[in-house]
């Protein structure tokens, strides 16, 4: 049994109209599932990702209007990163972060990687990674219905930054549970008097299997908000395998949710110690269980036990367009 790296990234956003337009529009990202928050229907859930919906390139976005924003603090989630083919992107992206008025930083260099750090326009804390032909857990395809160019576009996950106060307790979870192991460490980009950041690795290793880890004590919590992350998920490849995960982790006598049918994979929910959402995801079956890969996220998908209250869903949710 082993995690083949990083499924899916969600994070909570105030304006599910603004989200779309700047992922599709700005990133470049394909809308692979137009879909509802089960727990509340009146809300969506956004799925961007590469050009098939593969496992390892979302990144998913709960609508919440009205939401306050994130305060920085520990227990957090703090960046993800989204992969890009070379560091001729990133040059690419610096010219069109200015174009669109993107706050942006210049190419540094985090695990020995090139990278260029970034927000949206609720201060999602993002971060482009180059691959520059590193080996590792594979890229998806670039989505071929944008203006971004095949070969700057935007391929999958990259490595989540973890910031906690005791990354002892994070880092036992990562390498004794889950099966991760030490990669090594860098520099942190805080400048002097912070502790390098932790590299931890899962499966074929490399951009899209890799968690970050952070030691800050001179912070507060984190208090979670729009632009804030709601958890990370990682992968697992299929619903057999899923199934031993389930019985190891309710083994370590942690809370967790048991298993949880999302319809498009199954889910396990887990806090680690310090705080930070964890799930386990199953690459199976797949966004295109319920439409086409040439038509996904074209309309609202509901899974079975919702699509009883298709037109009392519809008729709250606000159309999302591009000008």
């Amino acid at each position: 049994m082993q995690l083949l790296g990083i499924h899916h990234i969600s994070i909570l956003t105030g304006s599910a109209e603004k989200n779309f337009e700047f992922f599709t529009k700005v990133l470049g990202m394909r809308l692979v599932k137009k879909s509802v928050n089960q727990d509340d229907t009146s809300c969506y859930h956004l799925f961007y990702g590469d050009g098939k919906g593969s496992p390892g390139t979302e990144v998913t976005f709960f609508d919440i209007p009205g939401l306050g924003s994130t305060h920085e603090g520990t227990s957090s989630i703090t960046s993800t990163s989204l992969r890009v083919k070379s560091t001729e992107s990133l040059k690419y992206w610096g010219q069109r972060f200015e174009q669109y008025g993107v706050k942006h930083e210049g190419i540094e260099q985090r695990a020995n990687r090139n990278t260029m750090a970034f927000e949206d326009f609720e201060g999602t804390k993002l971060i482009l990674v180059a691959d520059d032909d590193e080996e590792g857990v594979a890229a998806g395809e670039p989505w071929e219905g944008t203006e971004v160019p095949a070969e700057h576009a935007i391929v999958g996950l990259g490595p989540v930054l973890l910031t906690v106060a005791r990354p002892e307790r994070t880092e036992r979870v990562l390498t004794e549970i889950l099966g991760f192991r030490h990669e090594g460490s860098y520099p942190s980009l805080l400048g002097e008097g912070y502790d390098d950041v932790e590299v931890y690795a899962t499966g074929e290793g490399g951009a899209g299997a890799e968690v970050h880890i952070q030691k800050r004590t001179d912070l507060p919590l984190e208090k979670l908000g729009r632009g804030g992350v709601h958890h990370v998920a990682f992968r697992i490849p299929d619903e057999t395998e899923h199934a031993k995960w389930v019985d190891r982790i309710k083994e370590t006598g942690m809370m967790n949710s048991g298993k949880v049918d999302r319809f498009y994979f199954k889910a396990l929910y887990f806090r680690e110690p310090n705080g930070i959402l964890f799930e386990l995801s199953s690459d199976t079956p797949g966004f295109d269980v319920d439409e086409s890969v040439e038509t996904l996220g074209e309309n609202l998908s509901l899974p079975p036990f919702l699509e009883p209250k298709r037109e009392e869903i519809e008729e709250k949710l606000r159309p999302l367009t591009l000008d």
